[in-house]
């Protein structure tokens, strides 16, 4: 009997969601970092294995928006409780229990479906104690169908779970093929590996008023084997510009050289890559960026 369906991932932000996929399906397809909202969109990942087929559903982090871009990610994430066939709602076990985690139990008391508790980072934790004592916490808020405490950095007790969760799925068919991980095309991918490197090496409001476009993608005229991108990293403002490139081009050449590497194994082809930096003021508040740079599906 062959099983599939769909499973959300949900969580404050930094909880480890993009991790945990990205070692699942032992590929990148997700971005992470040490900043807060790193994911912005819902992004699926797809475990395909001789009984099951799990497409899971990385979400942003969940978090009181300060602006319309942060609404539109909040909403991604609740709305997808409203059509899987189970959750995973992950915490950081070195976090304690927070109005964030208040919050999305609140959320949950209305789910009809199971949901499993994943207690991430437990490679961190010297203290077995506070960590009890933290799940606790949880437990007395909300009646789980299952909990597990895992790393997804190393990857403790993910075959586990994996197994526990083809096992409340029903018997369903194949709804991918089997060598495909994700249903996002290699664009928004591309355009996320440039976003993960300006996150890398940037601080302060930066990393957070960043988006990055893919202008023009194609196979080049005289050199079938090599590909050209020209991508654009969007601003809000002329000083974070200046951050950008760099002094003498320094810093949006660093961006490239290491985006570069990461597109280059991801689509097996020798890379040109082409990034010059644009301001477009407040996109984040207004509508019309935000649809236009693809942030529609919950305004």
């Amino acid at each position: 009997m062959f099983k599939s369906g769909f499973v959300t991932i949900i969580g404050r932000p930094n909880s480890g969601k993009s991790t945990f996929l990205n070692k699942v399906l032992g590929e990148k397809i997700t971005i992470v970092s040490e900043k807060p909202q790193t994911t912005r969109n819902n992004i699926s990942g797809i475990y395909t294995s001789e009984t099951s087929q799990i497409v899971f559903i990385d979400t942003p982090g969940i978090h009181k928006p300060q602006h319309k871009l942060g609404e539109f990610m909040t909403k991604a994430a609740i709305n997808t409780l409203k059509s899987v066939d189970l959750v995973m709602f992950m915490i950081d076990s070195t976090k304690s229990f927070g109005k964030g985690d208040q919050y999305i139990l609140q959320l949950l008391q209305s789910v009809k479906i199971p949901v499993f508790l994943i207690v991430n980072k437990v490679d961190l934790i010297t203290d077995i104690v506070p960590l009890k004592n933290h799940i606790d916490k949880f437990k007395a808020s909300y009646n789980f169908k299952g909990i597990f405490t895992v790393s997804a950095l190393r990857g403790d007790n993910l075959d586990r779970l994996l197994v526990d969760i083809e096992n409340e799925l029903e018997e369903g068919p194949k709804y991918y093929p089997d060598d495909q991980i994700t249903d996002h095309p290699e664009k928004f991918i591309i355009s996320e590996l440039i976003r993960e490197k300006v996150l890398k090496l940037t601080r302060e409001e930066i990393p957070h008023s960043v988006m990055v476009l893919i202008e023009y993608m194609q196979n080049d005229d005289k050199n079938p084997l090599l590909i050209n991108i020209h991508a654009s990293i969007i601003v809000e403002r002329n000083s974070q510009k200046g951050i950008i490139i760099g002094k003498g081009g320094s810093m949006i050449k660093e961006i490239g050289i290491l985006a570069r590497k990461d597109i280059l194994y991801l689509l097996g082809s020798k890379v040109y890559l082409d990034l010059h930096c644009k301001v477009v003021k407040d996109w984040r508040n207004k509508d019309f960026h935000l649809r236009n740079f693809g942030y529609q599906e919950s305004l």
